[in-house]
């Protein structure tokens, strides 16, 4: 079961799959300073091109055909964080887990008030058996939005650690 959707950040919807955000490569409050370059890399509307096609392929239900296009998007705007955010939920939809986490990771460095990232990354690192990392992002996440998906979340990853530490304990 995939937790990491398609769709408008503004819709999240109470499920066990949070809502990503649909936006431009070049919403970044920084900037994607990347894509405005003359003759470094691939054209700015290719880019914005490959993104698009990512969300349009992840909101039909093709996350593996989304993180190839997504990952060529990321190869030439790697600061990018809306880039990133597409191809972790990409990732994360075809169970590629530990690069979901590491985009998710890349955005929360860049930018810790991203909320939505905290939450990425602790249900990635919940896929890949790193459950005590994963209470601390999942936490930082629901402090941050303690939206019912996100506390939700949580709860099920603290009562995993706690299941696996009785069953440690004999019982």
């Amino acid at each position: 079961m995939s937790e990491v959707p398609s769709g408008g950040r503004d819709s999240r919807a109470p499920r066990s799959r949070p809502q990503g955000r649909e936006r431009s490569p070049s919403d970044d409050p920084e900037g994607d300073s990347g894509m405005a370059l003359e003759g470094a890399g691939p054209d700015p509307s290719d880019v914005h091109a490959w993104y698009t096609r990512g969300l349009e392929l992840l909101a039909k239900g093709s996350p593996a055909a989304a993180a190839q296009v997504l990952q060529r998007a990321a190869e030439a705007v790697p600061e990018s964080r809306s880039v990133r955010e597409a191809l972790a939920r990409a990732q994360f939809d075809t169970g590629h887990y530990t690069e979901a986490a590491s985009n998710f990771r890349a955005i929360v460095e860049a930018s810790p008030a991203e909320d939505y990232a905290y939450f990425g990354l602790g249900l990635s690192l919940s896929r890949t058996g790193q459950h005590a990392a994963a209470v601390e992002y999942l936490a930082l996440a629901a402090a941050m939005r303690p939206v019912k998906h996100y506390t939700e979340a949580l709860r099920q990853v603290r009562a995993t650690l706690e299941a696996r530490k009785r069953a440690a304990n004999g019982g």
